[in-house]
């Protein structure tokens, strides 16, 4: 049976007049109807639970009244990360649910799967869980928007910061082989041009596959003194784990998606992580820093009524949580205009957006030609019981 989460006021469902509904789908006088996609099950579970802070954002916005009158009615469907599966939940969004737009879909391949439907019926998906480069591209992806920092900007990143830490060293890269894993290899290629056949080895795996241990293995043989880990959070753990187990002291970095210490570091071993790197756009809650930052009290206090019981350590929940913002930032642009083409233009006008949780001197900016809310990132270090951040606030052309 398809998981199925909707938020509204059931009165408000059934007081709702339609405002010019077939002009507007998904708008009434008292409800905007939203829809979502998200791996609830399957391999990238761990991620899947963005959707899950979402979707609890969502509910303590409504408690709070809504936007502009309005409750928001969200619809998300679980696609378990299988394409097939994508594709379905968004036909049914749009054609049987007849939301206003798709808000936050989560995994590269699923977004891959559906986003020329989307475009073909003129409904905005905005606020995509991916940073794959070729979203970024607004020629052909004209109802888009972006919510994580492009791959190709990360990558860049920790090619960077590898060629000044280990300037003489050998890089090993093991990537998920699909769109998100190439992109990060791609931005390696990019950055050390004509070093890179000397300088990189790489392995890749399948989501279908159990482990990567043997991946690992081969890698270390290589001689590298650096692992980027370009994946999920599954996969992840596996190969900062294996890489403990077989006493591979390589410098270890893992991309945005997996840099959850509930969701990847936990299961790897907090211990067997000491050391592991990875880039950042929002404010740990584990790191004593931010205890009494107003930001995440409010997050904290917000978690413990809407998620009580949940992992509060799986950053998943708190990228869900900077979503559901971003999501009340246009709502609130798009005052009582909400035509598809106002909430895009809306979601392609945010303006030195500061989000609570994210860290100092990182903001939101999009406009009509760029269609990417995250451009920078902060370095963070595993310590055994906190991240502890390093560095200058970095984007693809940091020095």
């Amino acid at each position: 049976m398809i998981a199925k989460w909707k938020i509204a006021i059931a009165l408000a469902v059934l007081l709702g007049s339609p405002a010019s509904a077939a002009e507007e789908p998904g708008i009434s006088e008292t409800e905007i109807k939203i829809g979502g996609v998200f791996p609830f099950s399957g391999p990238a579970s761990s991620i899947g639970l963005v959707g899950k802070g979402l979707i609890a954002y969502i509910q303590s916005l409504n408690d709070r009244g809504g936007v502009n009158g309005r409750k928001i009615n969200y619809i998300a469907y679980d696609d378990s990360y299988s394409p097939p599966k994508a594709v379905e939940h968004v036909r049914k969004l749009v054609e049987s649910d007849e939301v206003s737009f798709v808000f936050g879909q989560l995994g590269t391949p699923g977004i891959s799967a559906t986003a020329k439907y989307l475009r073909a019926k003129g409904v905005p998906s905005l606020a995509i869980v991916s940073g794959s480069s070729k979203f970024t591209d607004v020629a052909n992806y004209p109802l888009t928007t972006t919510g994580l920092v492009s791959y190709d900007t990360e990558g860049k990143i920790y090619a960077k910061y590898l060629t000044k830490a280990l300037p003489n060293a050998k890089y090993a890269i093991l990537y998920q082989n699909d769109d998100l894993g190439k992109d990060y290899v791609n931005a390696f290629k990019t950055y050390l041009g004509v070093e890179y056949d000397r300088k990189v080895v790489t392995a890749s795996y399948e989501v279908t596959e159990p482990t990567i241990d043997s991946q690992i293995t081969n890698l270390k043989s290589s001689g590298a003194e650096a692992l980027v880990i370009a994946g999920t959070p599954k996969f992840a753990a596996q190969a900062i784990r294996q890489a403990s187990v077989i006493g591979w002291k390589a410098t270890i970095i893992i991309n945005f998606p997996s840099a959850s210490v509930g969701g990847t570091l936990a299961p790897a071993g907090l211990d067997k992580s000491v050391g592991v790197i990875a880039g950042t756009t929002y404010k740990d809650v584990g790191d004593e820093t931010w205890k009494n930052d107003p930001g995440m009290q409010a997050f904290k206090s917000f978690f413990e009524k809407y998620l009580s019981g949940a992992d509060i350590t799986n950053g998943s929940y708190l990228v869900g949580y900077q979503q559901g913002i971003l999501l009340e930032q246009i709502l609130k642009q798009c005052g009582n205009d909400l035509s598809r083409k106002n909430i895009l233009a809306q979601a392609k006008n945010l303006r030195n957006v500061i989000v609570p949780v994210a860290l100092p001197g990182i903001d939101v900016n999009t406009s009509e030609n760029s269609n990417m809310m995250w451009t920078q990132m902060r370095l963070q270090r595993w310590t055994g019981t906190t991240y502890q951040l390093f560095g200058d606030v970095l984007d693809a052309k940091s020095d």
